[in-house]
């Protein structure tokens, strides 16, 4: 498999999702950093061949991305389990992976909120041994921010110097041979998705003002990242399309599989926060479901049709939900227990239906009168009541 001394023990090394050290105190922890001892034992049983400029082999970035059930051996012989940072299609991974070792450029699609971002920051921290260099696409960003800019007071003191132009991330990428990252491409102009196109093509950047042209060196890669529902706010020219091979991340599917995605992540981030209140399994699995059926428009039976709200109501979303009402049961749990209930949860959920429009709510009160009414489970019977109240009778 590329991967050597892979071998299996009685009692794996759990990796912490935020080490606590000096940077303890950071709100947010890098990839390589959150997850440097699964990287550093990934190198060190690392017997595939490496593309040029790469950290890893390609086997080895698919088993950091996926996970493995087997222990890696690190280089002071203790097992590390690694942990997996993307559920989905293997075969999908691996198309990036292939991707990102040729000339091409990676655009990773999708709806809002099915993890692209997160995937784009794995895969730079396992290739490159960094996820920083990241231009971050909006209405303001600026061709400067993909090429270069000018530091003007050393500009007017010194004249053109390299000491005086301020490297965008991605010539820096270029230069160190490293993957950048470019997030919601299509919310930049077109003049700024022009400024790209040169970029993927030539693999250089010139600086007349130097008369320089930087060259990227082996390793150079971009990963960029647009979601399916901003496609009209500036659609990528057939031109720029040509530089990227295209994978389209799909909303999870499978409820006891997002379930377990959303159990894990939000367990993660509460562990972060250093609360240690976490939603039952069964809460989670409740509000899952509660998703998927406002998602696909019909209950999970296929037995009744239910209107779906103009928001995504995607797993990121629900992660925030579960992760929110693990924090209102921890502060202000009934007696003081903290152990989150599903009302804890229902005010995050009515939050997230209605944040785009507030006539959703309506569809939201309809499916707690003829789906979750019916039901005679006791947490369905919590989730309509809850949902009464805030609603309002």
């Amino acid at each position: 498999m590329g991967i050597g001394r892979i071998e299996t023990a009685e009692a794996p090394v759990t990796v912490s999702s935020a080490p606590r050290s000096s940077s303890g105190d950071v709100v947010r922890l890098p990839a390589e950093t959150r997850c440097a001892v699964e990287l550093a034992a990934l190198r060190a049983a690392d017997r595939g061949p490496k593309p040029p400029g790469w950290q890893l082999s390609p086997r080895a970035v698919e088993t950091f991305i996926l996970g493995s059930r087997e222990r890696v051996r690190g280089e002071d012989g203790s097992p590390v389990e690694i942990t997996p940072k993307f559920v989905g299609d293997r075969r999908l991974i691996q198309v990036a992976i292939a991707t990102l070792a040729s000339d091409r450029a990676l655009m990773l699609a999708g709806e809002p909120g099915t993890a692209k971002s997160w995937l784009s920051e794995h895969l730079a921290a396992a290739i490159s041994g960094t996820s920083l260099l990241v231009v971050q696409g909006t209405a303001g960003t600026t061709e400067e921010q993909v090429k270069y800019s000018w530091n003007y007071a050393l500009l007017i003191a010194e004249g053109p110097s390299r000491r005086a132009l301020v490297e965008s991330p991605v010539l820096r990428g270029m230069q160190q041979g490293q993957v950048v990252r470019i997030e919601e491409l299509t919310r930049c102009a077109a003049e700024v998705q022009d400024a790209l196109i040169s970029v993927l093509s030539e693999k250089q950047v010139a600086v007349p003002e130097l008369d320089e042209v930087v060259s990227a060196r082996r390793g150079f890669a971009v990963i960029a990242t647009a979601n399916t529902r901003d496609r009209g706010v500036n659609d990528m020219s057939s031109a720029l399309k040509r530089r990227f091979n295209f994978v389209t991340i799909p909303v999870v599917a499978d409820l006891e599989q997002e379930a377990a995605i959303v159990e894990r992540r939000s367990a993660e981030l509460l562990a972060d926060l250093g609360v240690p209140a976490a939603v039952p399994r069964d809460v989670v699995k409740l509000l899952a479901t509660v998703f998927s059926e406002l998602r696909r428009g019909q209950t999970i039976d296929g037995k009744a049709k239910v209107k779906s709200p103009s928001t995504v109501l995607s797993t990121a979303e629900l992660i925030s939900v579960v992760a929110d009402g693990a924090l209102m049961g921890s502060f202000f749990g009934a007696g003081g227990q903290g152990q989150p209930t599903v009302r804890d949860c229902v005010g995050a959920l009515v939050g997230t239906v209605a944040k785009e429009n507030q006539a959703d709510l309506a569809v939201l009160q309809e499916y707690l009168e003829t789906v979750a009414k019916p039901r005679s489970e006791r947490l369905w019977r919590e989730l309509y009541q809850a949902g009464r109240e805030l609603l309002g009778e």
